[in-house]
């Protein structure tokens, strides 16, 4: 049997790794050791996360996938949900998280009507835990898209600030004459950020912006 601990954060911005000392701690106390981490900046409502997929990958049957919450695992609508379930159940992984203290028993050997009997309730409350997830999620959300409403009929709405220091060096990279995948490459940025700031770079330097790069933008061809 392995522990493989799952660390997951939403954006870029925000730490992935906040919880890895808790796991650690966690598994120490209970004579375990993390054989894996895989740690990745995903949205848990989305089932496009490699790195859980490949823990799922590598994991065989009574391995242990270790998280910290489980909103870690899924904030997923209800299809996508039964799909991930349905994945996990196949591939005979324990789900344990530490806010889910019915699933603390997984982590430790036990006959088969113990084992049969937990894994069932633990089923049930992930199920419970994954429905409120999403519900929090989609709250959030609304209450976010209400905010913006609001800000903008006040006139109050910005928008998301602008990343200075990174525009800046994707418009060196423009005047360079890099190529938008080297770019986004580099910096991560999207397809439409890139679209924009190429715009704004032609409009402000105009021949100081490369003729390939303005082609990118513009659709146009030297002919």
């Amino acid at each position: 049997m392995f522990v493989r601990a799952y660390l997951r954060a939403s954006t870029q911005e925000q730490d992935a790794n906040r919880a890895k000392g808790e796991l650690e701690t966690f598994a120490h106390e209970r004579g375990l050791v993390i054989a894996a981490t895989y740690t990745e900046n995903e949205s848990g409502a989305s089932l496009k996360r490699p790195e859980l997929f490949r823990l799922l990958a590598d994991s065989k049957p009574g391995d242990i996938l270790l998280l910290e919450q489980v909103d870690r695992l899924s904030r997923l609508n209800a299809s996508d949900w039964d799909r991930l379930r349905a994945e996990i159940q196949a591939r005979q992984v324990r789900v344990v998280a530490l806010d889910l203290p019915t699933s603390w028993t997984l982590a430790a050997p036990a006959d088969e009507f113990t084992s049969r009997m937990f894994s069932a309730i633990n089923g049930m409350m992930l199920d419970v835990l994954a429905a409120v997830a999403r519900k929090d999620y989609e709250d959030r959300r609304r209450r976010q898209a209400q905010g913006i409403i609001k800000a903008k009929t006040a006139g109050k709405y910005a928008g998301r600030p602008e990343d200075r220091q990174r525009n800046a060096a994707i418009t060196s990279m423009l005047r360079a004459g890099q190529s938008w995948s080297t770019i986004i490459k580099a910096t991560g940025c999207s397809r439409s950020t890139l679209a924009r700031l190429t715009k704004r770079a032609i409009a402000e330097l105009g021949t100081a912006v490369s003729p390939g790069t303005a082609r990118q933008v513009t659709g146009k061809s030297d002919g």
